[in-house]
């Protein structure tokens, strides 16, 4: 799996599980709207910082993950880490609200 479709993948899987989860879903649409965003670009930062940890440590390529562990790996992961956050925003934005986040916000 490449770096981007991991990226892709793991910003509209937070912003769905952020949206579906009962509980979870209703304390986080009590949140403004800054503190939504903050949240999911602290939380892809975390998974992004993993993918690069997982690479300088040798284990990247045994499970496909093809970021090197130097300046230019860095750099991707950074291009990398926007492609996350645009999915991640993008996917909370057309997600329908279920009636418990409706009630909440």
């Amino acid at each position: 799996m490449s770096t981007e479709s991991l990226a892709l993948i793991s910003g509209a899987v937070l912003s769905l599980l952020f949206s579906y989860i009962p509980g979870l879903n209703v304390k986080f649409a009590e949140l403004g709207s800054e503190v939504k965003r903050l949240i999911m670009a602290v939380l892809l930062l975390v998974v992004a910082g993993s993918i690069y940890g997982l690479s300088c440590a040798g284990w990247g390529a045994s499970f496909g993950i093809a970021v090197t562990c130097d300046q230019v790996g860095a750099l991707n992961l950074i291009q990398v880490f926007v492609l996350a956050l645009i999915a991640n925003q993008s996917a909370y934005a057309i997600t329908p609200q279920t009636s418990a986040v409706r009630e909440a916000s």
